[in-house]
């Protein structure tokens, strides 16, 4: 069963129709409607094709955000081979928001570290639905370390809507741990690249995705907040959020722009839930041409490399 946007209800209407109509074949054999299913998938393609074509940021971060576009676990499956996860910080818990381990890559050892959202009520309630706790941070910062130490390089998937904002959170360092994070991706001599598959949410993103090289999906969005957060807190009014989403610029396309992200994928028309395969393959494709890009750099450069890229970023602009 697909699950629509908003926006899409235009498109659930046609489909919908088409279905019904192949469903009334189905039950009455001399009924002869293939011709009229067939024309209702090409006006259905159509639209689809004319409602992607120029998707507001609003838009784009809720297709960031649908529930069936492929999560870290999948591309972990399909990507890499003989994946040996790794649990803990060593100090409070696991943190089931954060998965990462020792993996292959094209046969490449490496270490991969992703949030992961869940894909139905029970792992997304699991997996705090990507939100990470501090320990999930911890966990992450002692996987950099242990690649830094052998000398694996990072890869990280980068999905969730922030750090979980908790009491309990917060009273374990939440925003330490967020912290330590980013200054332990600038500090690794390894190759580090991320890719944002969905939402990159404020710190809680920036501590897994401050890296050598940066891809972004399509339809992905990258921001220091919340379109809806930042709506409530300029305006005071959550529904805003459309505007919040424009001034952001948190579409991979204006970040591309902005020297934030190095490379965009392109995604399945109608978004990377539509064609899991082809979107999880492109990932790869990326990530094994980024690897490339500083496979056997020195650690010195990597890490000056990296500090140079963050330091200069905001000297970019977007025309108005």
């Amino acid at each position: 069963m697909t699950n629509y946007l908003d926006f899409e209800r235009p498109l659930a209407e046609i489909e919908g129709k088409a279905e019904e109509l192949r469903a009334m074949a189905r039950q009455n054999e001399e009924m002869d409607i293939e011709a009229e299913a067939v024309a209702l998938d090409k006006k259905a393609a159509d639209l689809l094709r004319d409602l992607y074509k120029g998707l507001t940021p609003w838009r784009k971060c809720q297709v960031a955000r649908h529930p069936d576009r492929p999560h870290c676990k999948d591309y972990i499956e399909a990507l890499f081979t003989e994946y040996t996860p790794l649990a803990g910080d060593r100090n409070f818990a696991d943190d089931h928001a954060v998965m990462g381990g020792l993996a292959r890559f094209n046969d490449q050892p490496v270490m991969v570290i992703g949030h992961e959202k869940g894909n139905d009520t029970k792992s997304r309630i699991e997996r705090n639905f990507g939100m990470a706790r501090p320990e999930g941070y911890r966990k992450a910062i002692r996987l950099m370390e242990m690649a830094d130490k052998f000398g694996l390089p990072i890869i990280t998937l980068v999905d969730t809507p922030g750090a979980y904002p908790g009491k309990g959170a917060e009273e374990r360092g939440q925003s330490e741990a967020i912290a330590r994070s980013t200054e332990k991706c600038l500090q690794v001599g390894v190759p580090l690249i991320s890719v944002i598959i969905g939402e990159g949410g404020s710190g809680g993103a920036v501590a897994f995705a401050t890296a050598n090289r940066v891809a972004m999906l399509e339809h992905s969005v990258y921001s220091v907040i919340s379109p809806e957060g930042c709506a409530s807190i300029l305006w005071k009014d959550s529904e805003k959020m459309r505007e919040a989403a424009e001034a952001l610029r948190l579409t991979a396309q204006d970040l591309k722009k902005l020297g934030v992200a190095d490379r965009i994928i392109p995604e399945p028309m109608g978004g990377a839930h539509r064609g899991k395969e082809t979107a999880i393959k492109a990932v790869g494709e990326t990530i094994a041409l980024m690897l490339a890009e500083i496979n056997g750099q020195k650690p010195k450069k990597l890490v000056t490399d990296r500090r140079k890229k963050y330091l200069e970023m905001g000297s970019k602009g977007l025309a108005a």
